[in-house]
């Protein structure tokens, strides 16, 4: 059975960091792509941010280049997101979610997602 549960989410203030951590179980963690998305309220769900299933190479949504990084420890079967320098638009539900080959931001290619976790940030 998969299992897919996110966690770190909180309130953080502007400018603040925060580490999110998604753990998989149930399938074979190091021959997925990982990536994280998120959704604001009243809007779509949109992508953050994807790691190859190696870790060779990562890609990220413009509005986060510079800010986030994704890493993932295959050993734990876990992908992170590291959000530094947060600002109020980031507030949002994060999700994990897996597929394979070289997937990025079609949602409709990821296979199997998390429940997600909230992440909001006040001005």
């Amino acid at each position: 059975q998969v299992h897919v549960v996110e966690s770190g989410g909180r309130l953080v203030q502007a400018g603040g960091s925060l580490r999110l951590s998604c753990s998989a179980s149930g399938i074979n963690f190091s021959s997925y792509a990982m990536a994280w998305f998120r959704q604001a309220p009243g809007k779509e769900r949109e992508f953050v941010a994807v790691i190859k299933y190696n870790g060779a190479s990562t890609e990220y949504a413009d509005s986060v280049k510079g800010r986030f990084t994704i890493s993932r420890d295959n050993a734990k079967n876990t992908v992170y997101l590291q959000m530094n320098s947060l600002k109020p638009e980031d507030t949002a539900l994060y999700y994990c979610a897996g597929g394979y080959g070289a997937i990025k931001s079609a949602q409709n290619e990821y296979l199997i997602w998390g429940q997600g976790t909230q992440v909001t940030v006040s001005s």
